[in-house]
């Protein structure tokens, strides 16, 4: 496990007053990188590079701390009732992100500063929904564990969940730096997933995040701290001797887990899929990627704000389902599969 470290940190200027702000400066300070001023993600343009190669690598070495201005949550369909950002993007550069849809010209590391506000945003919604529980996806828009070390953010979010009677956070990660939230008073209120694959994709497609064993170890280390655990297997892909690789991959994770894995575990199965825009992108910043992305030989499905995406035939889908599910069932009894999509 290697800890990012960026290369340069911009500020608005009000997050340097936020309490995210002063820690990630004091950690700019402890380890000499350069802090710089902005007034939006929107004004960082000079960075180093001589082609959209060379300068998504440096934006992926560049953090910024802002300001969440809007407080409206987005619904978040399967995995919670709504979502909410500690930040966007995310240290890793996974060649299938699906983040390079929306997000794919601007890939900053960006950390929003104002987490007192974004608490009383999640508390109004908790309280429009009573007597039910409401469930926040922490996640869904950058990995909030790769900077957790920097920020600190991710921290206070689940002490602040174990507080609340009814909220429920849910996040999810390919990183296993988890020893700062073993200790703390989660009140088993924050379902912690981890993301795991096939050594294929994983040696393939994933860099700049942690192996599969690091991942596993650190899932049991969250299990045995009482966390609720669960997986997300995505995105499954077909490729050579997949039922081999995702039948191991499966079994090092039993293995991993050890004495718990009787416990109950939740598995979210997401098929790879990608829309044009994001095979542009990918094949521009990746010029010899691996990636299977031919719309002729998938099924387009309508995504979230009428995006047209690309799926696998529904007979490949359901085959990859059938499988991976069986093999759950087999090692994980008790485990639930929450949804295949």
């Amino acid at each position: 496990m290697k800890l990012w470290k960026p290369d340069r940190v911009y500020f608005e200027a009000a997050a340097r007053e936020t309490e995210l702000g002063k820690q990630v400066l004091e950690y700019c300070r402890v380890n000499d990188i350069p802090v710089l001023a902005t007034t939006s993600h929107n004004q960082v343009r000079d960075l180093p590079g001589k082609d959209e190669k060379a300068k998504f690598a440096a934006a992926k070495k560049t953090l910024i701390i802002g300001i969440k201005k809007s407080q409206k949550l987005e619904v978040c369909r399967p995995s919670a009732d709504y979502q909410f950002s500690l930040m966007t993007n995310c240290p890793g550069a996974c060649e299938y992100c699906y983040l390079f849809t929306t997000q794919g010209k601007k890939p900053f590391v960006r950390v929003y500063g104002n987490l007192e506000e974004i608490y009383e945003t999640i508390d109004k919604y908790i309280e429009k929904k009573l007597p039910e529980t409401t469930v926040f996806e922490a996640a869904s828009t950058g990995d909030p564990l790769g900077i957790e070390h920097i920020t600190g953010g991710l921290k206070r979010t689940i002490e602040h969940f174990g507080e609340l009677e009814k909220g429920r956070l849910r996040v999810v990660t390919k990183y296993s730096n988890v020893d700062t939230l073993l200790d703390i008073a989660h009140n088993k209120h924050t379902r912690f997933r981890f993301s795991i694959n096939s050594s294929y994709v994983i040696n393939n497609f994933e860099h700049n995040v942690d192996s599969l064993e690091d991942r596993v170890e650190a899932a049991s280390k969250m299990q045995k701290a009482g966390y609720p655990l669960g997986f997300i297997i995505a995105p499954i892909m077909l490729h050579q001797d997949w039922q081999r690789e995702y039948r191991e991959m499966l079994e090092k994770l039993y293995d991993g887990i050890g004495s718990g894995r009787d416990s109950f575990f939740t598995f979210e199965l997401i098929q790879h899929r990608f829309t044009m825009n994001a095979k542009d992108i990918i094949e521009t910043r990746y010029p010899n990627t691996k990636l299977e992305m031919n719309p002729e030989e998938r099924e387009k499905k309508w995504g979230k704000y009428g995006r047209i995406k690309y799926v696998y035939k529904k007979e490949e889908a359901m085959e990859l389902k059938a499988y991976i599910a069986a093999q759950i069932t087999r090692l994980f009894p008790q485990a639930q599969i929450q949804y295949f999509t």
